[in-house]
């Protein structure tokens, strides 16, 4: 060309800004590069760490294998049936100050969790600890095995742990459990200051020196130790019974499920680390739960279940006739719960003592014609109602 190479700007040297301009990108690519990698290498050390804080029971699960054959069938496909255990075991440094560890523990609480297929809404079935029923033969700690009997419920646990009172509550209900987790004192402790606290109201003072919990009146915030105190207290509230202790652990796990969806705690990754450091470190579960990406996939399930769909209610019982200190089930009520569970169908739950206007305002909805249903062909068919059952909702868990 004309002029030479140098005319065309051919062999001319670059700019020096052009190349610390490329000496610049070059180091934020690095820098990206590495907060990539840092950031990758950060995660996976914190799944790790979460994965490896819970502890697997393979025992339950090798014992429960041995008795496929007498289990109960699985009748609704999707759906599944959780067991949740609170133990009262006194073993391990954060159970020690509540007693000698004896070497023994009960289910201080069993909560039967079932999930329908669809996941719009969850049903906890608190089972009293006293209600007498069949407890099959169990396998001990030492390897040698009970006698069925005929006891209190939470013997079963004692006798053969988790999978003992699996294999009971299958049997008294007919339902086929899932899963099972079990939570002990210093980790339901530990999930509670997760979450910063769980707001409950007090009607009057309460002062209960064996369960270790002194509170005033009104509106409170528990914590740990308090909140444990508070589930656990059966002398100083109310009649001193265990059925109005299961109303008010309910009404508690009410106001800690609000909670956690209010504050975003589910969708938030730096409240949810916390909240899933302590439970993965507080729970001992089956295999299919004993991992991270279980329990995300149990709570991705159950995150989007608006508070009113989570519904508490106790087993349908009364005083066991023989024993008023035992309890025993009302029926047909109980099997009707049962079945209603069984088949993944819908239940429904109430207050205890709804107000005459509401009865009313329920048998004008039925004489409304609500309990008919029409068909194609023209004809009027009755509508199966569904099941009431005293109890609650964590939507109704606001201190009023």
């Amino acid at each position: 060309m004309p002029g030479g190479t140098d005319a065309a700007g051919g062999a001319g040297r670059p700019p020096r800004s052009r190349g610390r301009r490329r000496r610049l990108l070059r180091w934020i690519g690095l820098g990206v590069a590495f907060l990539v990698l840092a950031g990758t290498a950060t995660g996976w050390w914190l799944y790790n760490k979460l994965d490896g804080n819970i502890t697997e029971d393979t025992s339950a699960t090798a014992e429960l294998r041995r008795y496929e054959r007498e289990r109960p069938a699985h009748l609704a496909t999707g759906s599944q049936n959780i067991l949740l255990i609170g133990s009262d075991s006194r073993s391990g440094r954060n159970n020690a100050g509540y007693g000698r560890d004896k070497g023994t523990q009960r289910s201080d609480t069993t909560i039967l969790l079932h999930l329908p297929q669809d996941r719009r809404s969850a049903t906890a079935v608190s089972i009293p600890r006293d209600l007498m029923t069949e407890i099959p033969s169990c396998r001990q700690v030492d390897g040698s095995r009970t006698v069925e009997r005929f006891a209190q419920f939470n013997w079963a646990f004692q006798w053969g742990g988790a999978a003992c009172t699996i294999r009971t509550v299958e049997k008294l209900t007919g339902i086929r459990v899932d899963h099972h987790m079990v939570v002990d004192f210093g980790g339901f402790k530990k999930m509670v200051d997760a979450i910063g606290g769980v707001e409950v109201c007090l009607k009057e003072p309460v002062n209960d020196a064996e369960a270790k919990l002194r509170l005033a009146a009104g509106r409170q915030t528990l914590r740990g130790e308090q909140a444990l105190g508070y589930v656990r207290a059966r002398h100083s509230l109310g009649n001193g019974s265990d059925t109005e202790r299961m109303d008010r652990q309910q009404q508690f796990l009410g106001s800690l499920v609000k909670k956690v969806q209010s504050n975003g705690v589910l969708l938030n990754p730096a409240r949810l680390y916390p909240l899933l450091d302590a439970a993965t470190s507080s729970v001992t579960t089956d295999p299919g739960l004993a991992s991270l990406r279980g329990l995300y996939e149990l709570v991705r399930g159950m995150r989007d279940i608006p508070t009113d769909q989570v519904k508490f209610l106790t087993v349908p019982r009364k005083p066991y006739a023989p024993d008023p200190n035992r309890d025993e089930l009302v029926e047909p009520d109980a099997a009707r719960l049962f079945q209603q569970l069984r088949t993944d169908k819908p239940v429904t739950v109430a207050p205890p003592k709804p107000t005459p206007s509401a009865v009313e305002g329920a048998r004008a909805g039925t004489d409304a014609g609500s309990n008919t249903d029409s068909t194609d062909e023209g004809t009027v068919t009755p509508q199966v109602p569904v099941p009431t059952f005293t109890g609650t909702t964590a939507g109704n868990a606001d201190c009023r």
